[in-house]
């Protein structure tokens, strides 16, 4: 049980419970960590118990964005209680303020920096941490981390970009992904409409490492109309519409007002800007236009439809977009998630299914594995039987076992996990041999620790390992007779159902 000030307790979600003791612990071997979690699943409110957790010393927020600073000062004050300052352009955080949430670009001044002792904070947060490796975190960074502890914090990045990170980063601390979260109904299952109209993006120039936002403008402009005719067809949602220029944005809602729908832009120069949103967070306004202001620290969670009629390359961008629709709302039964076939040269156009792939090679098996009208994690589900089945044929060619031993390759498959078996190193400990202690617990939970191929490896295995036994799901040694025996489904068995199982089947085979 959380607190936040001594006569109001709040509860913290089991998952930022386990995030929370994930990181602790690991800050035990390594200084500097990283938790990842998609949008929605409360990243604020864990580095406030964690600011919490390490009082006395205290706390630094390092974060991009005016929206994303005022937002954290204003949920860790809620969640916690502590009253953390800011620290940015004419703001300066006093030396005695608990949690400092300050503006990378305001630290990145030398003179700034220096009023703060380098032993100052015992805690370091990087908010959105895949921007860490340029130089004005690095930087900043550099002036703290020798006397703290670094989390940075993300939304699922690929293997990829945990690599990179890996240049500063020692360890993934925590990582929970969004289709857990949706299994576990923490956020809204996504369906993906794939909308029959072609827009031709093959003219428009990359800037910065992403489609340059004029030049995407002139290419959207002239299917404007029949994409406000598509709004219509959906004009019983709550539909969010995300735009790369302001001009723009304003011309489409006029548009979608002409065809009847309730819809208003927004930007960040909109005097009446409360009022807007507060119409649409009433339904009073039932779509709203935006250029790209949306993006982060923005909760409405009744919204059911997000249009992205701002292709990017890049992710974290796309997966933030998103996010504003995926949080759950009584009668919001899913998020409907209209893609528009956009045309481009470019192989590294972000679509739906990067949000919940692992690599560019998954997320192309999930696109093709999705409907016309489908739904995301089934056609993740599909993939992961595929290669299921892939792995399957794999053991065929395996040397026989003894019957006690389960090796990593047969694990993978008996509990449905192609990522087991497919595992690549990302931190630069991955890659180093399994453990003595990870030997013996392999060992002892049945599997063959010499068919572990390195540290990294062996921790996945021992953390599923934990996690089943945690949801009460059958264990490694009862998994493999499960499979061996014709159970249908054993990785989704529970312990005692296991249990039952194979004490009849082996009450038959005795008689």
């Amino acid at each position: 049980m959380e607190t936040t000030r001594s006569d109001q307790p709040i509860s913290l979600r089991g998952y930022q419970v386990d995030a929370l003791n994930a990181i602790t612990k690991g800050f035990a071997d390594y200084d500097r960590q990283i938790a990842v979690k998609p949008t929605g699943a409360g990243k604020t409110i864990l580095f406030a118990a964690l600011a919490r957790h390490y009082q006395p010393r205290r706390t630094l927020v390092l974060a991009h964005r005016e929206e994303l600073i005022q937002q954290a000062v204003d949920k860790i004050a809620r969640a916690t209680g502590l009253q953390a300052e800011v620290e940015m352009a004419e703001h300066k955080a006093s030396l005695e303020a608990p949690v400092v949430v300050a503006s990378v670009q305001t630290l990145m001044r030398e003179s700034r920096r220096q009023r703060w002792p380098r032993d100052h904070f015992g805690l370091v947060v990087v908010d959105e941490c895949h921007h860490t490796l340029a130089d004005s975190y690095l930087n900043t960074l550099r002036h703290f981390d020798e006397n703290a502890h670094v989390l940075g914090v993300t939304a699922t990045p690929d293997r990829g970009d945990k690599k990179a990170l890996a240049r500063y980063y020692q360890n993934i601390a925590y990582e929970i992904t969004l289709l857990d979260l949706i299994k576990q109904s923490w956020l809204s299952p996504i369906k993906v409409k794939t909308v029959p109209l072609r827009l031709d993006l093959r003219g428009v120039r990359t800037t910065a490492g992403d489609y340059n936002a004029e030049d995407l403008g002139h290419a959207l402009e002239p299917y404007l109309e029949k994409i406000a005719d598509v709004m219509a067809a959906h004009r019983h949602r709550k539909i969010l519409v995300f735009l790369p220029l302001i001009s723009l944005s304003q011309r489409f809602a006029a548009m979608c007002r002409q065809r009847g729908l309730p819809a208003e832009h927004v930007d960040g120069q909109s005097r009446d800007r409360p009022e807007v949103l507060e119409r649409y967070r009433q339904g009073q306004t039932t779509l709203l236009s935006n250029a790209m202001l949306l993006t982060e620290g923005y909760d409405e969670p009744s919204i059911d439809c997000v249009v992205c009629l701002r292709p990017t390359k890049v992710r974290s961008l796309y997966s933030q977009i998103v996010g504003r629709g995926t949080r759950i709302w009584p009668g919001k039964d899913h998020l409907l998630l209209l893609d528009f076939l956009w045309l481009s040269e470019e192989h590294n156009l972000v679509r739906p299914a990067h949000l919940i792939a692992r690599d560019s090679e998954e997320a192309d098996e999930i696109t093709d594995a999705l409907d016309e009208e489908g739904d995301l994690e089934e056609a993740h589900d599909e993939v992961n039987a595929d290669r299921t089945r892939r792995l399957r044929e794999r053991l065929k060619f395996n040397a026989k076992r003894s019957s006690r031993i389960f090796d990593a390759l047969e694990f993978a498959v008996g509990i449905a996990d192609p990522g087991i078996a497919d595992f690549v190193p990302t931190m630069p400990w991955h890659g180093d041999p399994v453990s003595p202690k990870q030997s013996d617990i392999l060992t002892r939970s049945g599997i063959d620790a010499a068919s572990v191929r390195c540290k990294g490896q062996a921790s996945l295995i021992i953390d599923k390992l934990f996690l089943r036994r945690a949801l009460g799901l059958a264990s490694a040694k009862q998994v493999r007779w499960l499979s061996k025996l014709g159970h249908p489904s054993p990785e989704l068995a529970t312990f005692e159902e296991a249990t039952v199982f194979l004490a009849r089947k082996f009450g038959q085979a005795a008689a």
